[in-house]
C-alpha cells in the first residue's frame, strides 16, 4: 500500500524575472488571479486535496506571502465593528487556510536551481512522499490537480508527474516525457523527460507542467547532485535531472491532468489567466464580455 500523502512543498524563492518590473517589489506569488493571489490558489488546491502540512520555501523579499496567510484578528474585529461582515469573513477564512494547511515557511539555502527548495524541505519530512507544486500555476478542475496526482500515486506507489496534452510547436517550452506504457485513464509509464526539444525531436505529445509526487528515492538523487555541485561549483540543481536519474532504474509515471491549466509566469500567460478568471466571475464576466464585444466593433 502507498503511504498517504499529507505533505507538500511550494517553492517560492524565485525572482520572477520574466514579470519584471511588476515583480520588483511584489513577489510573483502574490500577483492576483481573480480575487486571490496566485499562491492562495495553490494552497487552496492542496487543502482541498487533503494535504495537512504545507511548506513554502521562500527567500528575501517574500514576507508578503507570510503576511497574507497570517491571521489578523484586529482587522477582522474592526471590519465586524464597521458592519463589513462579508469582508471580515473573507479575511478570517484566509487565516484559517494557514491553520488547515499547517503552513510553515523555510528559507532557501544551497545552489541555484528548482531542486534545491525541494531538498531543503525534504530534510524535515523523513521518508514520506510529498507533493511539489509551483506557485505560478492555476488549475480549474472538477477534481483538484493535486488530488489527481495523489490518486495516481496511490495506484502506483511511484513518483508521478503532472502532464497536459500540447501542440507539437510548443515542445520547445516544456519538458516532454518519453512514454513507455499507457495504462489508461491518463496514467502513463514514462522513461525520461526531454527538456525543450525541437518539435521533430519531441518523444510524445505531452508536456510536464509543474506538479509532482516526489518519493525518497528522488530526494536521494537530489542529495547526490548537490554533493557533486559542492565539489565542482558549476551548473544548477534541477528536479528534472533527479527524476531522470531515478527513472533510469525505477518506474516513474505521468498523470494527464483533467482540467484547465493557466500559467502565470510570463506577461501574456498572466494576462490570460487574469482574463479567464474575470470572465468566469458571475458578477464581472458579463460586463467584460460586453466590453470585449464593443472593442471588436
Amino acid at each position: 500500500m502507498a503511504t498517504t500523502i499529507r505533505r507538500a512543498v511550494i517553492p517560492a524563492a524565485g525572482l520572477g524575472s520574466r514579470l519584471l518590473p511588476l515583480t520588483k517589489a511584489i513577489p510573483k506569488e502574490m500577483l492576483p488571479v481573480g480575487d486571490k493571489p496566485v499562491v492562495e490558489h495553490t494552497v487552496r488546491e492542496l487543502v482541498a486535496s487533503g494535504i495537512t502540512d504545507i511548506t513554502i520555501v521562500v527567500s528575501d523579499g517574500k514576507s508578503l506571502i507570510q503576511d497574507h496567510f497570517r491571521p489578523n484578528p484586529t482587522l477582522v474585529a474592526r471590519l465586524r465593528a464597521d458592519g463589513k461582515t462579508a469582508y471580515a469573513d473573507a479575511v478570517e477564512e484566509v487565516g484559517e487556510l494557514s491553520r488547515r494547511g499547517h503552513i510553515t515557511y523555510l528559507d532557501q539555502h544551497g545552489p541555484y536551481g528548482n531542486g534545491t527548495p525541494v531538498l531543503n524541505a525534504a530534510r524535515n519530512f523523513g521518508d514520506e512522499p510529498m507533493l511539489v507544486l509551483w506557485p505560478d500555476d492555476v488549475f480549474v478542475a472538477a477534481v483538484p490537480r493535486a488530488q489527481q496526482l495523489v490518486s495516481a500515486y496511490e495506484a502506483t506507489n511511484c513518483p508521478v508527474l503532472a502532464l497536459m496534452p500540447m501542440a507539437p510547436a510548443d515542445s520547445t517550452r516544456y519538458g516532454v516525457p518519453e512514454v513507455r506504457e499507457d495504462h489508461g485513464d491518463g496514467l502513463l509509464r514514462i522513461g525520461a523527460l526531454v527538456e525543450k526539444p525541437a518539435p521533430e525531436d519531441a518523444p510524445s505529445a505531452y508536456a510536464a507542467i509543474g506538479g509532482y509526487v516526489i518519493t525518497p528515492g528522488i530526494i536521494e538523487e537530489l542529495a547526490v547532485q548537490t554533493e557533486r555541485w559542492y565539489e565542482h561549483r558549476t551548473g544548477e540543481i534541477y528536479l528534472t535531472d533527479a527524476i531522470n536519474a531515478y527513472a533510469a532504474t525505477h518506474p516513474v509515471y505521468g498523470k494527464v491532468i483533467e482540467g484547465q491549466w493557466y500559467d502565470t509566469g510570463n506577461p501574456l500567460a498572466y494576462l490570460t489567466a487574469q482574463f479567464a478568471a474575470a470572465l468566469a466571475d458571475p458578477e464581472y464576466g458579463p460586463h467584460l464580455r460586453r466590453l470585449a464585444a464593443d472593442s471588436a466593433d
